[in-house]
């Protein structure tokens, strides 16, 4: 799910020969649940965890809040949202529908749920930015949350004609990939190590356009170190106080977008 050694790596030759079988598919599951992560790594604490449940009581507390105050961009862009690990695009959609508010025109990622990078999945994203590109004639806003903001920060490294801005949301590209309450799940579901993903990534370098690292002291799952990056691996930072899960539609993050984007 996150950050990252100082040069590209590809999967390592024993995830690639494992077993096949679903006896081996399951033993290599429940071995990736096991480990210790490395004395550097920073953590969350866990008191931070209980609000991340509480998240999901966003949609019914909005029905008791007025509308968001978002006025007309005088130069709307064209954005493409990135969904976090193991969610769908729909968990972007309320964002989706503000961000349109006012004028931009908000794309799907071109992918359902997010279950991890794999060499074809993430040639079908970055296929999509490069389309939608062509279609509108003018580069692509990325906005990844989370694991969608590594997917973001890679598409615009490969294809950077195609994008004009990177906003990532909670992203773990920094640090250390341990540096995370969620690494030993995202391992078992996936199938890879996180300092071993399927594909070639050096993921704290810094995209060779505007990137900029949305980030959170009150983030229960990702560490402030790795979500926030250093200097040069972003161009800036902007600190919120909403939840992990609270990036896809907290009203101060909406807003803080809307602003990037005014930029």
């Amino acid at each position: 799910m996150d950050s990252q050694p100082t040069s590209r790596t590809p999967v390592d030759g024993a995830d690639a020969a494992s077993g096949s079988g679903l006896g081996a598919q399951i033993s290599r599951r429940l071995e990736l649940l096991q480990g210790e992560e490395p004395p550097e790594a920073h953590k969350p604490p866990l008191r931070l965890f209980p609000a991340e449940v509480l998240n999901f009581l966003e949609p019914i507390k909005r029905k008791f809040r007025a509308p968001l105050d978002i006025a007309p961009a005088d130069a709307p862009k064209v954005v493409i949202l990135l969904p976090g690990f193991a969610t769908h695009p729909w968990r972007m959609r309320y964002m989706a529908e503000q961000l349109e508010r006012a004028g931009h025109k908000v794309k799907k990622w071109g992918y359902g749920y997010n279950f991890g990078p794999t060499p074809e999945n993430f040639d079908i994203v970055a296929k999509r930015v490069c389309d939608v590109k062509a279609r509108y004639g003018k580069e692509v806003v990325l906005i990844g949350w989370s694991l969608g903001g590594i997917f973001a920060r890679e598409v615009a490294k490969r294809h950077p004609d195609c994008v004009e801005k990177v906003v990532t949301m909670g992203t773990p590209f920094s640090h250390t990939p341990y540096s995370n309450n969620l690494w030993r799940i995202y391992q078992a579901i996936t199938g890879h190590r996180v300092d071993n993903p399927p594909v070639e990534a050096n993921l704290p370098e810094k995209p060779p356009v505007e990137t900029v690292a949305f980030w959170s002291p009150r983030d229960g799952a990702i560490s402030r170190r790795s979500a926030c990056g250093l200097p040069g691996e972003r161009d800036r930072a902007v600190a919120l106080r909403c939840t992990h899960m609270g990036f896809c539609n907290s009203p101060e993050v909406i807003l803080a977008l809307d602003a990037e984007l005014k930029r």
